[in-house]
């Protein structure tokens, strides 16, 4: 089922992208990212209520608080870079340096979460650098 979400979520993150480079011209980047959030923001909490999950929030615990804030924080800063590049920069440029992340989390994966290195794994990502390298060069 993970794999079934992942494709989801790799197909929205595209779309994502085309829409926001039509949608972001003549617009301020910084602007264009507070309204996307803005939508995020009340899907989430849609969700959130339609689900009867809210309840939870008194269950989340000090360390989930302060890494899903910082989480917030990163991803916050993700979407303004990522919309004045799109902004300023060919789609076709910017989508692949930004899916780079793919490459950047797996090391961090490795690194902060201590999650064992394999063959495949090297190998990907080796692979997904190059084809970065490949589209931007």
């Amino acid at each position: 089922m993970w794999a079934l979400f992942a494709v989801l979520s790799a197909v929205f993150a595209a779309l994502t992208s085309i829409l926001a480079k039509i949608g972001i011209e003549g617009v301020n980047s910084n602007l264009a990212t507070a309204i996307r959030t803005i939508v995020v923001l009340i899907m989430a909490w849609f969700i959130v209520f339609v689900s009867g999950i809210q309840g939870q929030i008194g269950e989340i615990s000090r360390k989930s608080w302060i890494f899903l804030i910082l989480s917030g924080f990163a991803t916050g800063a993700s979407w303004l870079f990522y919309f004045k590049a799109l902004q300023i920069g060919k789609a076709s440029m910017v989508i692949p340096v930004d899916k780079s992340s793919v490459v950047i989390g797996m090391l961090l994966a490795f690194l902060v979460l201590h999650e064992t290195i394999t063959l495949k794994a090297v190998i990907g990502g080796t692979l997904i650098t190059i084809g970065t390298l490949v589209l931007i060069l």
